[in-house]
């Protein structure tokens, strides 16, 4: 079937005109990128309309996670089950800069919290990645796109949490650099981007609040909604994009790609902190990977740049707080990117091993499609809950 911009025809059973095709390939490309635009914005506000009902249902207990916690693998599952519970691995790193300031959680202690929010804060990528699920070719793709995060974060975590565990080298590195660094400052900084889409959020919510007044039915509500929007946004987004985005501009944005990882890192941290969100970065490569418009190898290092720049919160956080500790935890959040990064990128061997894996993890999940529910469950729901319950 002919397969055009607007979705109006293809595999999907949409339609099929060739009329309707012909209409959809006249479309300016000025009008063209703008219903991209709109779509792309509509993405995100379905993504924040996830993230707040998931929040509003696990607030109560993401706030009682860090209570009690000494042992450093129930920490490591505290932070991810605590960053999937609020959506938001700025949010636990900021509430973890805030408890060791007051002196409420130990350095040692916090130091594997950091490490768990950075696996949790992947849970949002790997759930949009399921909204391709009835498109096989998307769906192996987007699929390997979002789980590759969680294989390089794993991996980054089983190398340095024993070294820290045995050593403290992280968090004695962290602590001499924060002794040369400011405290005090009040600096906080609003992305413009974060706040349109919370504007489009807000502008939901006003519409469904006064129709449902008990807040875990708003909350599924919420859900259900942000699940139907990126759905359908999705389904045009990967469509129109590759409409948009002529053949030889695609191969040269994945040349440049190919040719120096640095670029994507360095085009990873500088949207992140643009945005202040790793997961908005790491999203909308979800469906430029699907479509067909990025390449996954050419995504993996923009996603190891968004886990660089989303420390840029905690480190605000900390610059507030005017302790030489919460700095030091701040810090330890970055230099656990970087050197991760720097231990396993610069490797030819083991550079795509993160990957490869989601590759293959994405071709099982493309035959069996309950295998992809059953890995996001298990990886963010069950094996946190249980680690925490084995070693607290």
């Amino acid at each position: 079937m002919t397969d055009n911009s607007l979705g109006l025809t293809g595999s999907d059973g949409l339609g099929g005109s060739p009329i309707v095709a012909g209409v959809s390939d006249r479309i300016p490309t000025w009008v063209r990128s703008v219903l991209v635009v709109f779509l792309l914005y509509m993405f995100l506000v379905g993504v924040k309309l996830l993230e707040s009902g998931v929040k509003g249902l696990g607030d109560d207990a993401a706030g009682g996670l860090f209570e009690g916690i000494t042992n450093p693998l129930a920490a490591l599952f505290v932070g991810i089950l605590a960053t999937v519970l609020v959506q938001s691995s700025s949010v636990t790193t900021a509430t973890i800069v805030g408890l060791v300031a007051a002196g409420v959680i130990p350095i040692e202690t916090a130091v594997p919290m950091i490490m768990g929010a950075n696996i949790g804060t992947t849970v949002t990528n790997t759930i949009v990645a399921l909204a391709h699920a009835r498109r096989t070719d998307e769906f192996r793709r987007a699929f390997a796109a979002a789980t590759m995060h969680d294989f390089f974060n794993l991996i980054a975590v089983a190398i340095l949490l024993p070294i820290e565990l045995l050593t403290g080298w992280l968090h004695q590195e962290a602590a001499a650099v924060a002794r040369w660094l400011p405290g005090g400052s009040d600096a906080t900084f609003n992305s413009p981007i974060k706040g349109a889409v919370s504007w489009g959020f807000h502008q939901i919510e006003r519409v469904l609040a006064p129709l449902i007044s008990n807040v875990t039915a708003l909350s599924v509500t919420f859900i259900g909604v942000g699940i139907g929007v990126i759905f359908f946004t999705l389904a045009y987004i990967t469509k129109n994009m590759k409409k948009l985005i002529a053949d030889r501009i695609e191969r040269s944005v994945n040349a440049s790609l190919e040719k120096s990882g640095l670029v994507g890192m360095g085009v990873g941290v500088v949207v992140t902190i643009a945005v202040q969100s790793s997961s908005i970065t790491t999203s909308i490569l979800i469906p430029l990977v699907a479509s067909g418009v990025l390449l996954v190898r050419n995504a993996y290092p923009i996603t190891l740049g968004a886990n660089i720049g989303t420390t840029v919160t905690a480190l605000i956080a900390a610059l507030a707080t005017n302790s030489i500790d919460a700095m030091t935890i701040a810090l330890v959040h970055l230099l656990f990117n970087v050197f991760a990064i720097a231990l396993t990128y610069p490797i030819p061997r083991i550079r795509y091993v993160p990957v490869m894996l989601a590759e293959r993890l994405a071709e099982v999940a493309v035959k069996r499609r309950w295998v992809a529910v059953a890995y996001t469950l298990t990886m963010f729901i069950a094996i946190p809950v249980a680690g925490i319950f084995i070693f607290s």
